[in-house]
């Protein structure tokens, strides 16, 4: 695996690197994913996907499109389990990629950067969901997330970084994360699992 030969490079982050992960993989109605991420936040994994089903029993088991859930009355998307600010990050989700033509093969054609500043122009989308879209959805290679709170949590153990500025704090983890490039979000996976573990 290439990206392990390029990591490996990093002393301290090599001792985490135990086997190498799967490669990235695309999916597709990247619009949908954006959904299924802000209905995701701050639940476990297993809440999550019910709430996701459920999502998608409104549309009868298929994958809605973005046009559809703009059409679907507020009380709708509340009744799956969404409290109302993320019901209504959703419909701004939909009406945004609606109103702005988004689609698969756009998204595909622009740079990371491109992606998170269109993307975080929807109210209730930040950052971080973005860079786990980019990482996780559109399967890019380099992307790192400063923000992630178990990305953070490893780099101070593995690297026994000082947290008293913030601000310094994240400009060292970033100064750390160049190193892995192209390969930060490879990076990123292996610093998770090895938090998990």
């Amino acid at each position: 695996m290439e990206y392990l030969l390029h990591l490996q490079k990093d002393k301290k982050l090599s001792r985490i690197l135990v086997e190498p992960l799967e490669p990235l993989s695309t999916h597709k109605n990247i619009p949908l994913r954006l959904m299924a991420s802000i209905m995701s936040q701050q639940l476990n994994t297993k809440v999550a996907r019910v709430i996701f089903l459920r999502f998608l029993d409104l549309y009868g088991g298929k994958e809605p499109t973005a046009q559809q859930v703009t059409d679907t009355p507020f009380e709708a998307l509340r009744s799956v389990g969404l409290s109302n600010a993320k019901a209504q990050y959703v419909h701004n989700v939909a009406a945004f990629c609606t109103e702005h033509k988004i689609t698969d093969k756009m998204l595909a054609k622009m740079d990371d950067e491109s992606i998170i500043e269109l993307l975080t122009r929807i109210k209730g989308v930040g950052r971080w969901t973005v860079e786990m879209l980019l990482m996780f959805t559109l399967g890019r290679e380099d992307v790192f997330s400063v923000d992630d709170f178990g990305i953070q949590q490893a780099m101070i153990k593995i690297y026994k970084l000082d947290t008293t500025d913030k601000k310094a704090f994240k400009k060292k983890m970033i100064a750390l994360a160049e190193k892995w490039s192209p390969y930060r979000t490879y990076a990123c996976k292996h610093l998770w699992q090895w938090k998990e573990e």
